[in-house]
């Protein structure tokens, strides 16, 4: 069996960050971390995963995972510890399908869906209304299965740049109203407090949109279960829950209609696929949370093809990203085509890396 060797840490334009684990019988297998801070979860790499890995048989990713999950657990699993763990992960999936010629998709069960249809998930906040009606219907002349605004301040509470209404009626008006073959998404980004949360959600609501992502503040499950008792609307959460057990939690006691994992943050196909089995038990579908459109979406591609909660269009990153646009890692990248995404049929994740780019844009 392929033992591991090596675990690269690389942050890219001092910003992105790549693992990548090497096997003594000549495998790579590459993965990424969420890029909330590189510095920090390059250390974590480094410092805490990298010598419980060494030495270690690569394709006992189960026992890996926990490894790394409860050796180094009071650094933080409900954050960093959980995105550093996920880049290794990825990896481990990655050399375990280089090792048995199949794709990660293959190994998750199989194909449960040829070809996954996504999003287009518009993050910028500076936009008019009308200019981001015209994007939106752009993205719906290119096939994309539907369109998400950012419209308010991060973190508000109440008291902020705020233009959801005006740009949910603008899109509407430009997209030709609410339809289920191109639904209008919302994403304020834990902006407001219980009461302000119910009054938008209906005013969403009669305006025609899918779902309302993370209205309230992260973690408090009691206010979410009020508002989805009191609402129709789904309210769809889960890009700051790290563990199964959090989801757990917000199934359990946060009533959500939709789960939002990202597998980049919450430790990987290891943890998500236990999030997509309690999903699942639970019916909930999942719509995942994905901003990085090259290992991380390479990554989800294989989960969501796989997976049967994953059900909905999901997310896909329109904005500028260096790693595809103007440094592109990829030498095969990933195309949306009419507004699906497929993952490729080579071994493993199937990412070919273009080594010139990752070696000019290294920053550690």
């Amino acid at each position: 069996m392929p033992t591991i060797t090596d675990v690269e840490s690389i942050v890219l334009l001092g910003q992105f960050h790549l693992v990548r684990v090497r096997t003594d019988d000549g495998l790579v297998g590459v993965g990424e971390v969420s890029p909330m801070d590189a510095a920090v979860t390059d250390s974590i790499v480094r410092s805490a995963l990298a010598p419980l890995l060494i030495g270690e048989e690569a394709t006992d990713i189960e026992r890996l995972w926990r490894r790394m999950y409860t050796k180094p657990y009071k650094l933080g699993p409900m954050g960093a510890q959980l995105e550093a763990i996920a880049g290794v992960d990825i990896a481990l999936w990655d050399l375990l399908g280089q090792a048995t010629g199949k794709p990660v998709y293959q190994l998750l069960g199989g194909a449960y869906r040829r070809r996954v249809r996504v999003y287009a998930s518009s993050m910028a906040r500076g936009m008019t209304p009308e200019e981001e009606a015209a994007r939106a219907l752009s993205f719906k002349e290119k096939g994309y299965f539907g369109y998400k605004i950012h419209s308010s301040t991060p973190w508000m509470h109440d008291d902020g740049f705020d233009q959801t209404l005006e740009t949910v009626a603008a899109v509407m008006d430009a997209v030709g109203g609410p339809s289920a073959d191109f639904p209008v998404m919302v994403d304020v980004n834990n902006a407001y407090y219980v009461h302000t949360a119910v009054a938008m959600a209906r005013r969403l609501e009669r305006l025609g949109v899918w779902h309302f992502e993370e209205p309230l503040a992260a973690h408090n499950y009691p206010n979410y279960a009020e508002l989805a008792r009191t609402v129709d609307i789904p309210i769809a959460v889960g890009e700051q829950e790290y563990t199964p057990w959090q989801f757990r939690d917000l199934i359990l006691h946060g009533g959500v209609d939709i789960l939002q994992p990202d597998v980049i943050k919450c430790g990987g196909i290891t943890s998500f696929l236990k999030i997509a089995a309690l999903a699942d038990a639970f019916d909930k579908p999942i719509t995942v949370h994905n901003t990085q459109p090259t290992i991380g979406t390479l990554a989800h591609v294989h989960v969501w093809m796989s997976q049967s909660a994953c059900v909905y269009p999901q997310e896909y990153n329109i904005e500028v990203c260096p790693l595809r646009d103007t440094h592109p890692i990829l030498a095969e990248p990933l195309e949306v085509v009419d507004g699906f995404l497929t993952a490729p049929d080579r071994p493993g994740l199937g990412a070919v890396l273009d080594e010139a780019v990752i070696a000019a844009a290294r920053t550690n």
